[in-house]
């Protein structure tokens, strides 16, 4: 996959849980901070990145990843099959 692929299925899952326009979902938007997502939210966030991309993503990689475009970057990292483009 490639990052924008990526980008657009993160904003996807993003919008419809949080109730969202995925226009209004950049690589800049911030997790807590521009789309008021809770811990649950976030939670649920990295088992959708885990189950999607078969990414392993630790409580202190999570912590750390404030920005969607932060998360398409961790996927991109730790995908073999994900492609920078």
């Amino acid at each position: 996959m490639t990052r924008e692929q990526i980008l657009e299925a993160i904003r996807a899952h993003l919008a419809d849980e949080l109730e969202l326009d995925p226009q209004k979902i950049t690589a800049e938007t911030r997790f807590r901070e521009d789309l008021d997502a809770d811990s649950l939210d976030l939670y649920t966030l990295v088992q959708e990145l885990e189950d999607s991309y078969g990414v392993t993503m630790t409580e202190e990689q999570a912590e750390k990843i404030l920005t969607v475009g932060q998360a398409v970057d961790f996927v991109l990292a730790h995908d073999p099959s994900a492609k920078s483009r």
